[in-house]
């Protein structure tokens, strides 16, 4: 009888154990993802779809925007956990004394390859003989002595500038016009309007490739590296992020994008959609790449997390 008793005693206690809910993977502090943004539609197209497949994992992604020395410091002081757009090669003077002193950690494969990250003008200004940086200072005049960048303490502005300061391609007499993304695309789109000439700082993937005809300079190889700047996306994380919220590292070192998905998504961000928004509609035409990110990744409370995100998709 006692035996009988242990038995029924066992039954019930495993059974209670196979109706419990599936605990957590990780602290409660991990279900707050937070991520930097710097600003450009690059960055906002990959942490928008980041951040639509953590929320669908049950998570809660928030974004802080933050110029790069800004968003590394973040990183550092364990105030962001992720940042999507270390472009390498021409962010690494930035980021060399975090990487120096380990206080952040850049994933080992990138998260984006096949990047370009140079000057660029208008095809109808190549086309006229402006084709190279040694081409710049012949055109002062029509180009009013001005290169383009965009936010101050950008990576490619302290570039611009230095070349200017250097006397580079003899463009001591130019100036740089700090401003943003968008205030540089303003410009771009006003100079092509009026034919206008000028020098901006370009990169691609960006929606600026398809919506207006630029061409990237060439001879630039030892200010923005060879191949009109060739880069490759890293994505960095706090330093002991992987240990905290190994769950969310995982995502994260699956997270890979491609010159064409970002072409998309930033065409629908600049046509005023919202990056999390525009990347669930993206999501939802192309859900096999969702294999591939939620490989060996749970739902922030331990389930399954392909068939969550399809679920929170409507797919």
């Amino acid at each position: 009888m006692r035996s009988f008793s242990l038995l029924v005693a066992g039954v019930g206690m495993a059974c209670s154990l196979l109706a419990a809910p599936v605990q957590a993977q990780e602290p409660k502090s991990c279900q707050n993802v937070r991520f930097a943004d710097v600003g450009w539609t690059d960055i906002a197209a990959t942490t928008g779809l980041a951040s639509a497949v953590f929320e669908g994992l049950g998570y809660r992604p928030t974004k802080t925007i933050a110029s790069v020395p800004i968003a590394f410091a973040g990183v550092k002081n364990k105030q962001i956990d992720l940042f999507l757009g270390y472009w390498a090669p021409t962010m690494d003077p930035i980021i060399a004394p975090f990487v120096k002193d380990n206080s952040v950690k850049v994933l080992s494969t990138p998260n984006l390859v096949g990047a370009k990250y140079t000057l660029a003008v208008p095809t109808y200004v190549y086309d006229a003989g402006l084709k190279t940086f040694a081409d710049i200072a012949k055109y002062s005049k029509e180009l009013d002595g001005k290169i383009y960048g965009i936010e101050p303490g950008n990576d490619g502005n302290a570039l611009i500038q230095g070349m200017i300061s250097k006397n580079q391609f003899n463009l001591k007499n130019f100036k740089m016009v700090e401003s943003s993304e968008a205030g540089m695309l303003i410009e771009l789109g006003r100079a092509v309007k009026q034919k206008r000439w000028i020098v901006i700082l370009g990169w691609e993937p960006h929606p600026m490739n398809v919506q207006q005809k630029i061409s990237y300079l060439s001879g630039g190889d030892d200010v923005f590296g060879p191949n009109y700047g060739e880069a490759k996306v890293y994505t960095v994380a706090a330093t002991d992020y992987a240990t905290r919220c190994p769950n969310a590292d995982k995502l994260a070192t699956n997270l890979k994008f491609s010159t064409d998905l970002e072409n998309q998504l930033m065409g629908r961000i600049m046509d005023k959609s919202d990056p999390k928004t525009a990347a669930k509609e993206w999501l939802k035409k192309n859900p096999e790449i969702l294999d591939k990110l939620l490989a060996g990744v749970k739902t922030f409370d331990g389930k399954d997390g392909l068939p969550a995100v399809k679920a929170s998709l409507g797919l």
